[in-house]
């Protein structure tokens, strides 16, 4: 079976063309060989690809022409040990080091909310004119 068939029917990429543009950028490797859309797989071969944030290895262990549920989709790999813990390990540094764009709330602030601002630091102490007299 096509490696570019299979990514899509074990449920790793939601269109078949989606996995082949992975597959033709280099993010695919079959056996630790840069793999081609039209690769073929036979079980027993390691797939390594990239999903997201995430890096995974998997071991195909059957084959499935159409896509079909996920819980059948499941039965078609075996993700390796090494694999998983290095996904929780991404996934916990990606929960402590969130991006720091995503803690702005309000965005730019407004006319308005600059000149309140720009009031706020600015004292013209017992002056009332802007001259060094």
């Amino acid at each position: 079976m096509r490696i570019d068939k299979w990514l899509w029917a074990a449920r790793f990429f939601k269109t078949r063309s989606l996995a082949s543009e992975e597959i033709q950028k280099g993010r695919v490797q079959v056996n630790e060989i840069q793999a081609k859309p039209s690769k073929e797989l036979k079980a027993g071969d390691l797939v390594q690809f990239k999903q997201g944030i995430h890096q995974r290895t998997v071991k195909v262990l059957g084959f499935n022409a159409t896509r079909g549920p996920a819980s059948v989709a499941q039965l078609m790999y075996e993700e390796t040990p090494e694999s998983l813990n290095l996904r929780a390990l991404t996934s916990e540094r990606h929960r402590l080091n969130m991006e720091p764009a995503l803690s702005i709330k309000d965005g730019r602030p407004t006319k308005r909310q600059r000149r309140d601002l720009d009031e706020a630091s600015f004292e013209w102490d017992d002056r009332w004119s802007a001259s060094i007299d």
